[in-house]
């Protein structure tokens, strides 16, 4: 009898594990459909100022520095990752990423200067490697004015020459069970359009196509909207890594609903062995009682 209360007990546990794990995955689930739309918006500006920059770039005699590589001595590093757990691998792939890029570019004699997005990144970095600065409330709900206020501050500091290139580790978003560790440059930019961008453009057209008439200046006008390309390309990547964050949440949540359900069955099916045996005990010394009285 002992062990069938046991095995209730276990069950209704399980039971009660199940029902936050559902409900933990519905809630990502809303999360991650929030997140998506919100990707989705930024598809307009994204292709305007990319047909923009790329007509630009064509120009004779076009400069900038945001454009113009230099030697590698001291680098910037920002790490997103999520402010909580119950993702998954999503925190840890990220952490791998960055280590991986930390003892590459100090084995080349570069120093990297780190940044953190994210609890979960500060919690494991200050162990492990100095943390200059940690950008917090930016997760919980992001906006363009958040994300441009932090890649302003960036971008102050690599035209002051205190960076030689700004790297971002994030997780980039392919869908609600797949999410991609990239590795982006954000400066110097580059002229053709990064791999993880191509996502948020519109699909079939040659961006190089497009003509204008420049009014004011070709140079003032660059000068303009590569700062805003910039921050625009920031804002791109922390809404990928939260997408990303809920999309793997969800799967998370979603197996673990499953392992649950699972194990109810499982002890379910041992409580049923355990009853059926404990009835059986009983008849079998009801039928020796009988047996012995006659």
């Amino acid at each position: 009898m002992a062990d069938r209360k046991e095995i209730r007990k276990r069950i209704s546990s399980v039971q009660n594990t199940r029902q936050i794990t559902r409900a933990m995955k519905m809630v990502a689930a809303a999360k991650l459909r929030r997140s998506q739309e919100a990707i989705l918006n930024t598809r307009p500006f994204a292709y305007r100022i990319y047909s923009i920059l790329l007509s630009l770039f064509q120009q004779e005699g076009i400069q900038h520095p945001l454009l113009v590589s230099r030697e590698e001595k001291r680098v910037r590093l920002i790490v997103v990752a999520g402010d909580r757990g119950l993702c998954g691998s999503f925190n840890a792939n990220v952490f791998k990423e960055a280590l991986k890029f930390i003892k590459v570019k100090q084995a080349a004699g570069v120093e990297v200067t780190l940044d953190v997005i994210g609890k979960k990144a500060q919690d494991f970095f200050k162990k492990r490697h100095p943390i200059s600065t940690c950008h917090e409330g930016l997760l919980g709900k992001v906006t363009y004015a958040k994300a441009s206020a932090i890649a302003h501050e960036i971008l102050e500091a690599y035209q002051k020459e205190e960076f030689d290139a700004i790297y971002l580790v994030y997780n980039e978003f392919k869908s609600a069970i797949q999410q991609n560790i990239t590795t982006e440059r954000l400066i110097p930019i580059s002229t053709e359009a990064p791999e993880g961008v191509v996502g948020i453009l519109k699909a079939g057209e040659d961006l190089r196509l497009k003509s204008y008439i420049f009014e004011p200046s070709k140079t003032e006008i660059l000068n303009e909207i590569v700062p805003k390309h910039f921050y625009m390309q920031f804002f791109r990547c922390v809404l990928e890594s939260v997408a990303s964050e809920h999309g793997a949440r969800m799967s998370a949540m979603e197996s673990a609903t499953k392992n649950a359900s699972e194990m109810i069955d499982h002890l379910t099916l041992l409580y049923n062995k355990a009853r059926q045996a404990a009835i059986t005990k009983e008849l079998m010394e009801i039928v020796g009682g009988v047996e012995a009285m006659t």
